[in-house]
């Protein structure tokens, strides 16, 4: 840090790198994000975010790069108030051409009251032609999450998978705590890679797996992924990485490097989740987006606007910002823009 700062040149050059790499080409191939803030990054907000808020964040990740945008979930507004907006962000969502909008649904009644806004194969306007669905890895957390088991909640998302299937959807599993559960403790792989067989059996195109409570290393991810790949290919799970301890990065980048090219992230690292006691955010997007266009990837995301969004949402639900790279950036943005208007005054 002290050599950087005493070569402010280089300092300079680096920012550069950063804000345009979006534009770099890839020696290693491109990773693809799906941005969970508005959805899993927001749900656990105790005060309601308006759903104007929630639309402009979607708005501005799109147009920093994001393919892929997890606007909310159809459900029960009861135990998850933060997304009883998820109807009308439906609804008001401005489409852009090449960019997917999934909502989590968790049962079929949700996907009935998807299905009524949408209309089959997303014929109405602001629809969208992907859900998603979720399981765990342990009964323990399936029961906090869905009170019902891991066998039962499987049973219960196959007609719901054959209905979205059939009014023309993809469809995208999760399956939570593949790394540690909150109540049970350790998870063995081989359970995760059963789960994960079930969910792309009953039509899922990819499986995402999530370290929900923040818990694994790298060691223990690649252990869950090489349970998983011996049932499909590894191009068809994604990574979900939690920052609870600090190896979030680390788990995204060894799941890269082993061949994983979906990664799921959220800007300013929002999230945390209801039924995991402790859990922090996800993983910013920022950092994954910095690392892995330093690595030699490509993301499509402009990391400078990424690093913008990050701190404007932060601002406006009133929590401190938690991506450590996109804090760096807009205080070398700022500085920036000090020294500007200084050598302005000083021309005056």
């Amino acid at each position: 840090m002290l050599g950087l700062l005493a070569r402010p040149a280089r300092a300079a050059s680096l920012l550069q790198r950063c804000a345009s790499s979006a534009a770099a080409p890839a020696a290693r191939g491109h990773v693809k994000i799906v941005e969970v803030s508005p959805r899993d990054g927001l749900q656990n907000e105790a005060r309601v975010v308006p759903t104007a808020t929630k639309l402009e964040l979607v708005r501005r990740l799109v147009a920093a790069g994001a393919t892929c945008v997890e606007a909310g979930a159809f459900v029960s507004p009861k135990w998850v108030p933060q997304m009883a907006d998820s109807p009308q962000i439906l609804q008001q969502i401005a489409q852009q051409r090449g960019v997917s909008y999934p909502f989590l649904v968790p049962n079929d009644k949700g996907l009935a009251a998807l299905l009524d806004i949408a209309g089959p194969r997303g014929s109405a306007p602001g629809q969208t032609d992907e859900i998603a669905i979720f399981t765990a890895a342990t009964d323990a957390f399936a029961r906090a999450n869905t009170n019902c088991s891991v066998a039962e909640s499987l049973e219960r998302l196959a007609p719901v998978t054959q209905r979205a299937l059939d009014a023309g959807l993809r469809v995208r599993g999760y399956v939570s705590v593949v790394g540690g559960c909150p109540y049970q403790g350790d998870v063995d792989p081989a359970h995760v890679g059963a789960v994960a067989k079930a969910l792309l059996d009953m039509g899922c195109y990819e499986v995402s797996l999530g370290d929900t409570v923040g818990v694994a290393t790298p060691a223990a991810m690649l252990a869950v992924l090489n349970e998983c790949t011996r049932h499909a290919p590894v191009e068809r799970f994604a990574a979900h990485c939690h920052d609870t301890f600090g190896t979030g990065l680390a788990n995204v980048l060894a799941c890269v490097d082993a061949g994983v090219r979906t990664v799921d992230a959220a800007v300013a690292g929002l999230g945390g989740c209801p039924y995991s006691p402790g859990a922090t955010g996800n993983i910013d997007t920022e950092s994954v987006v910095y690392a892995l266009h330093e690595s030699g990837y490509s993301t499509g995301f402009d990391l400078a606007a990424l690093a913008r969004i990050g701190g404007w949402i932060s601002e406006e639900i009133g929590r401190p910002n938690g991506s450590s790279a996109g804090r760096a950036l807009l205080a070398r943005e700022a500085k920036a823009q000090r020294d500007a208007q200084k050598e302005t005054r000083a021309r005056l």
